[in-house]
């Protein structure tokens, strides 16, 4: 019986595109690398759309011919081909995460840095669990609780990321106000002790924080929100974009005007400073 398929995961994806990216650099088309390599060109082609694995020795092989010695590069791509099939910790939620949020939780575990614009909610790396189950349950329209509660502990597995001890990512994450100011019916203490929670999150040295004020000036962010995930040289940038339907995400260079964009909401939002006064204020609004 023939083989099944292989099914890309992020991480293969992301492989594919890199060496892509660098046979086009070297100046080498998909018949010419694969001839170097005593392929065919079919099967440079499956690797580079993620179609097909490759071994990190091949990797490193694929590179010689490339003329890519950057130890740091050839490192980070032979480790990324051996960990394109690793199953991690969220896969045991497949029943409730989907296969988009399992590739967000992914390219998370891998990142070196995580910028979040975040207009209507407080980002997933920072809430609460009572928080998310809120938000969760509201944004619902067909999950029952059994799925909720799984879906929260989904989102608190995904924080230990931030306090792993062997180099954790940096996490910027700017919050429109007008999100810091929501009011929970089921649980009115709910905003409180998130903004603690946040406050709490702005003295770990990876954190930081940002409030955008209601009075800012106009900015990108006004298109909708975002998280870009940046990983070492030569992985692309990605971007996830959300809505009802689904996950979308970009990636390579169709990720630089979204990491400019970053930048102009970065500079419109409040000083860090300013923004750790603005949430101690808002969290006292909530005591009330």
């Amino acid at each position: 019986m023939p083989n099944s398929p292989l099914v890309p995961t992020i991480r293969r994806r992301r492989l594919g595109s890199a060496l892509r990216r660098l046979r086009h650099d070297a100046g080498f088309t998909l018949e010419t690398a694969a001839g170097a390599m005593g392929w065919k060109a079919p099967k440079l082609s499956k690797i580079e759309s993620a179609h097909q694995a490759i071994r990190p020795a091949d990797v490193g092989a694929v590179l010689t011919v490339y003329g890519v010695n950057d130890p740091t590069v050839r490192t980070a791509l032979e480790n990324l081909a051996r960990d394109a099939g690793k199953k991690g910790w969220w896969q045991t939620y497949s029943g409730v995460a989907s296969p988009a949020y399992a590739d967000h939780i992914s390219l998370e575990a891998d990142a070196e840095a995580i910028h979040v614009w975040a207009p209507l909610l407080v980002p997933g790396l920072l809430q609460t669990a009572a928080y998310a189950r809120e938000t969760i349950t509201g944004a619902t329209t067909s999950r029952t609780v059994e799925e909720v509660t799984a879906l929260v502990e989904v989102r608190m597995a995904r924080q230990a990321v931030l306090s792993r001890p062997d180099e954790a990512p940096e996490l910027w994450a700017i919050i429109h106000e007008a999100a810091l100011h929501q009011r929970f019916a089921v649980r009115p203490a709910t905003m409180r002790d998130q903004l603690r929670r946040l406050r709490e999150a702005c003295e770990m040295p990876n954190v930081t924080v940002q409030v955008m004020p209601l009075d800012s000036t106009p900015h990108p962010g006004l298109v909708g929100g975002y998280a870009l995930t940046h990983f070492p040289q030569p992985m692309p940038t990605v971007v996830l974009l959300e809505n009802l339907s689904g996950a979308t995400y970009v990636e390579g260079d169709d990720a630089a005007p979204f990491t400019k964009a970053f930048d102009r909401i970065r500079a419109a939002a409040l000083p860090v400073e300013d923004s750790l006064a603005r949430i101690v204020q808002i969290e006292e609004g909530h005591r009330t």
